[in-house]
């Protein structure tokens, strides 16, 4: 190689590197987002007083929130103690349900926009449960948690960085838990794959990989407004609002909850930047104009801007991990979830599941079995135990049907145990919503993933006892 080449080549690459890492520099110095602030008080491992019984009043009682109130039902020490939904056919159905096959029967509040925070200021609950549209959550878990109660909340716990900042402060200002709805590492092939993680089976983690993808829009079903229910359509009316005007990763929970907990976030690792992009939308504005021909109301929804099909965004973890996550719920494919994880030593891939521990393929079905049965965990097992004892599971609805998190939750609110999952993970998983439309926005660019443990997540022990040490005892009805 000629002298001139050769300088050449060293000039543009010294060039390159110096774009590269300035353009870097750039990203982070224009954060728009609050990156850390002082701890009030370290809620993770933070054991609240036991409670013998778990009083819960639920807010929204429409679709998953019906559901939810038959799997809380049969869990030991619960008392279902009130339903409150703006709707008040609503909440008397589920009390119907509700005596079908049990003797709780919970005072009814409705009618009123407001009607939620008459049960959040009762004297008389130990929880809210929150399955209200996602806009309501962080508002009503604030004023439950300021009201001396502890908050259950489906996902996510707030949709905007601002609202995820004061969930956390006020649950550190008032020591009230706040639990997060998600998939996680409680039960299922879950728990067996943290198991194994934790053994060091797969090695020191490098990259993991979680989705949310879930076809809604190809289902003509999911469009009919049903007239004896409130013009109420399977996909939801303030969900299609939620994909108006937004682009980013809109429901990242799902994917997320199990790969951060194999992966020690907040206690032993941290997210520490990330990027995202997005497609254009392929589906839903013309889904609109379609559906706009045979209904009438569809046609406030014609030529607006919807997000994109596909979005992908890619997070750097300050040990130096990454993790990819997915979704798109309007595209014809099967669904998919957690789906990888990979180290050093081997990697676990799901759909279908199985195991590599080299570049030579995938290891044999009896050997992958074998390792199922050797590595799941005692939670697994003892939560097991508990269904079969109580007969099975019931409800034709997954999400009426009780799971290893609503039990755990359950049993270490009676035990006096810390949870497994805490505000910093509601939190957590939650502003990547908001981070992941910032980048969209802006082609792709960095954006920093804030610090809510303030640092603690350095020190903080690891979460969720798989091996059940203590409690345990909660059974199910």
């Amino acid at each position: 190689m000629n002298s001139n080449r050769r300088d050449f080549l060293k000039t543009a690459g010294l060039a390159g590197a110096g774009m590269l890492i300035g353009g870097s520099k750039t990203a982070q110095s224009e954060q728009p987002f609050k990156q850390n602030e002082s701890q009030h008080f370290n809620m993770h491992g933070y054991a609240a007083p036991r409670l013998d019984r778990v009083r819960i009043g639920f807010v929204g009682v429409g679709s998953r929130g019906g559901g939810t109130v038959e799997r809380m039902a049969v869990i030991e020490g619960v008392e279902i103690t009130a339903l409150c939904d703006l709707y008040a056919d609503r909440v008397e159905n589920t009390v119907q349900s509700l005596r079908e096959f049990s003797d709780h029967n919970p005072e009814q509040y409705s009618g009123s926009e407001d009607a939620w925070k008459e049960i959040c200021s009762r004297n008389d609950l130990d929880l809210v449960y929150i399955a209200t549209p996602w806009d309501l959550h962080a508002e009503i878990a604030v004023f439950s948690m300021e009201h001396g109660k502890h908050v259950f909340t489906e996902l996510p716990v707030g949709v905007t960085m601002d609202e995820c900042w004061k969930v956390v402060e006020t649950s550190e200002r008032t020591r009230k838990h706040c639990f997060m709805e998600s998939s996680d590492c409680h039960g299922g092939i879950s728990s067996v794959l943290l198991n194994m993680v934790r053994d060091g089976f797969f090695g020191e983690l490098i990259h993991a990989e979680g989705h949310y993808i879930h076809d809604r829009v190809s289902d003509d079903d999911r469009w009919v407004r049903d007239e004896d229910n409130h013009q109420w359509f399977g996909y939801r009316p303030w969900r299609l609002k939620e994909n108006i005007n937004r682009n980013g990763n809109l429901y990242p929970g799902h994917g997320l909850a199990p790969l951060s907990q194999m992966m020690d976030l907040n206690y032993g690792d941290q997210m520490d930047y990330l990027v995202s992009v997005s497609s254009n939308d392929f589906t839903m504005a013309d889904r609109m104009e379609d559906l706009a021909e045979k209904d009438d109301y569809y046609e406030a929804f014609v030529g607006l801007e919807f997000r994109g099909n596909m979005n992908t965004t890619v997070i750097r973890t300050k040990m130096g991990r990454t993790i990819m996550l997915q979704h798109d719920i309007s595209s014809p494919r099967p669904g998919r979830r957690f789906h990888l994880i990979s180290g050093d030593k081997g990697i676990y891939e799901a759909e279908p599941s199985r195991i590599a521990m080299s570049h030579d393929g995938w290891i044999p079905e009896e050997e992958f079995e074998a390792l199922m049965e050797q590595y799941t965990p005692e939670i697994t097992k003892k939560f097991n135990e508990k269904v079969q004892q109580a007969g099975g599971r019931r409800g034709d609805r997954s999400y009426a049907r009780v799971t290893a998190s609503d039990w755990r939750l359950i049993d270490c609110l009676r035990n006096g145990l810390p949870l497994e999952k805490d505000v910093y993970d509601a939190a957590l998983y939650s502003a990547v919503t908001p981070l992941s439309e910032w980048s969209v926005a802006r082609q792709g660019a960095t954006v920093n993933v804030p610090d809510f443990t303030a640092g603690a997540w350095k020190t903080n022990s690891r979460g969720l006892d798989i091996s059940i040490q203590n409690g345990g005892t909660t059974n199910l009805l």
